[in-house]
């Protein structure tokens, strides 16, 4: 081994590391990968800088523009609605259906946008016909991956891997390629949920009941002060009462006479006396405003008898969403409550509802917060990118005029692309750019719709393969898994690849998995005189197979707390489908892409 490969596997180590503890953002790491290229003297800055101007890097940002496009238009929720109803109310149709139509959905958007945009209408569906989150929920997200590898732009690994022959000198994959092998394991993978998969799933209560408040446990925390006569909050308003910044106490609202005021509604209200003020918090706190602030608590108030789901404000669920830039902040950090005029009642997290003050709770990707206030408030966090609305709400802002619009730029991108006419980096650009000229959307919501994350990761990733070849380490590799398989023929080499790849796609990007991989896949065929295609092509497939673990994918991140997940839920009922895919692999890549 030469001191430059060593160089060359520990970086690759040590991003492994980092990108597995997540300590550190992925993107940030994929840079830090980059610089120390460049630093040690493998790579030159414009080797280094290359992957940002890479097909597959600006391919990647275009589609999420377009996948955006569809979505505000109404395009993806109109397919998405329509193919439902078809469902009926038995759950192995139900999950065989929702699977078919988000993997349909998945092989022309990215993964993650059509998880977003079906997860209201399955849990709503699921609520209707009783049948529970945990059910459906996993089946969505694994849909969603399944569907995504069945054409070249479904998801980043197939157009990295497809990058990755030809920069060996070959032939990359066209646009649907990979549609044979990709429908064979989606339907595998959705024969396998309705028959075995779905029995694995937990039956196990979501956050979001029929009766919201009651599934969070509102009871313990929401009660009644009645305003006394010598209280120091006479006469000042709920903004200067400054009950959510001194004693973390959220006001509901208020109660006068026969009057019933939303605090959502009208913010700049003045509490009286005899006034019943509608609060939230920790009751250690509420006990103390008794003697502080001159009120007297109603011990007995039920959440029923509060109608917080009233007229003119609604008490509905949203999620944090993959594009929030703020996890890790406090709703007191936020100040949350100001900014969008909305009240957090409740946090669900993973396997249960997060207790103690809500202000002080660092927020999560996959959380779920449990909101009240006005309709139009709740709208208005509806088109915030950080947040996924699960609840559905009466006001609809869908641009549906453009919907015609949105539907043939993007059929014309797929048919440019399949009859050979453009290739696919070209049209995906093409396609972005008239979606804002004929205002399907403007320029600063194009640059909102791109996950900037996922793509400096890509792009910093991408010179790793460079490395990787220039310096023979790929080709080292290669002769490793040559060397402990060979023996046992090609087979025995792609399974070899395919558990190296799904193994590192748990714990770091499937994109930069897809990269690291792919050289050492071309490497190891060329060693046995083998032809690469049916390597690659099952690296590609095995990046996107992230099904072992939660983490293994912003889908499966989305739908955790939505479906009252627990970590090893995914493993239970992910580690049959892996097996499953592999051997779908073996058996049916060769047929297509002879070795």
């Amino acid at each position: 081994m030469t001191t430059e490969i060593a160089t060359v596997l520990g970086i690759l180590l040590m991003s492994i590391v980092l990108f597995a503890s997540e300590k550190i953002r992925v993107d940030i790491v994929s840079m830090m990968v980059l610089l120390s290229l460049i630093f040690v003297g493998i790579l030159s800055p414009e080797e280094a800088f290359s992957g940002f101007a890479n097909p597959a890097v600006i391919t990647v940002w275009a589609i999420y523009i377009i996948s955006f496009g569809l979505t505000v238009t109404g395009v993806a929720d109109f397919i998405g609605q329509r193919i439902l109803r078809v469902a009926g109310h038995t759950e192995g149709r139900l999950v065989a259906v929702i699977m078919t139509t988000v993997g349909v959905m998945s092989a022309f958007m990215n993964n993650i946008g059509a998880t977003a945009v079906l997860l209201p209408a399955v849990i709503s569906i699921g609520r209707r016909v009783k049948i529970p989150a945990s059910k459906l929920l996993i089946p969505l997200a694994f849909g969603s991956l399944l569907g995504g590898v069945t054409t070249l732009i479904g998801t980043p690994p197939n157009l990295l891997v497809s990058n990755a022959l030809g920069a060996a000198g070959l032939e990359p994959f066209s646009l649907f390629d990979y549609t044979p092998m990709g429908l064979i394991v989606m339907v595998g993978g959705i024969t396998y949920f309705v028959l075995i998969g779905r029995h694995l799933l937990p039956r196990r209560a979501d956050p979001g009941t029929e009766d919201l408040a009651s599934g969070y446990e509102l009871r313990d925390y929401l009660t009644e002060l009645r305003v006394l006569e010598e209280s120091p909050l006479v006469g000042k308003t709920i903004a200067e009462s400054r009950l959510g910044e001194l004693y973390d106490i959220n006001v509901v609202g208020i109660v006068r006479g026969d009057e019933r005021l939303l605090a959502g509604v009208v913010p700049q209200v003045t509490i009286r006396e005899g006034d019943k003020l509608l609060v939230r918090g920790v009751f250690s706190r509420i006990l103390d405003l008794q003697d502080e602030l001159g009120v007297s608590i109603a011990p007995h108030a039920k959440l029923s008898d509060l109608s917080l789901s009233a007229d003119d404000a609604i008490l509905t669920e949203v999620v944090v969403g993959q594009k929030a830039t703020f996890v890790g902040r406090t709703l007191k950090q936020l100040d949350f409550r100001r900014t969008h005029e909305l009240t957090v009642l409740g946090i669900w997290r993973g396997e249960g509802q997060v207790t103690g003050s809500l202000a002080d709770v660092p927020l999560m990707l996959g959380d779920v917060l449990l909101v009240h206030g006005p309709k139009d408030r709740i709208e208005a966090l509806r088109r915030d990118q950080s947040f996924l609305v699960l609840q559905p709400i009466s006001i609809e802002r869908r641009r549906r005029a453009k919907a015609p619009l949105a539907l043939i730029i993007f059929v014309g991108m797929i048919l440019m692309v399949a009859f050979g006419w453009m290739h696919i980096s070209v049209a995906a650009v093409a396609g972005s750019i008239l979606m804002v000229l004929t205002h399907v959307m403007d320029m600063d919501e194009a640059y909102d719709a791109i996950e900037w994350k996922s793509v400096f990761l890509i792009a910093g990733m991408l010179p790793m393969g460079i490395a990787m070849e220039k310096t023979g380490t790929a080709q080292y590799l290669a002769d490793l898994i040559v060397g402990a398989v060979g023996d046992l023929g090609p087979a025995a080499i792609m399974i070899g690849l395919f558990v190296l790849t799904t193994i590192i796609t748990e714990f770091m990007s499937n994109a930069a998995a897809a990269v690291l991989v792919a050289p050492i896949a071309i490497s190891s065929a060329m060693a046995i005189g083998a032809s690469p295609y049916a390597f690659v092509m099952g690296v590609g497939i095995a990046a996107s197979n992230s099904f072992l673990f939660p983490i293994g994918h912003q889908a499966s991140v989305l739908v955790y707390a939505p479906g009252g997940y627990k970590f090893f839920d995914y493993t239970k009922v992910g580690l049959p489908l892996t097996l499953l895919i592999w051997v779908l692999l073996v058996l049916f890549l060769p047929l297509f892409w002879p070795l």
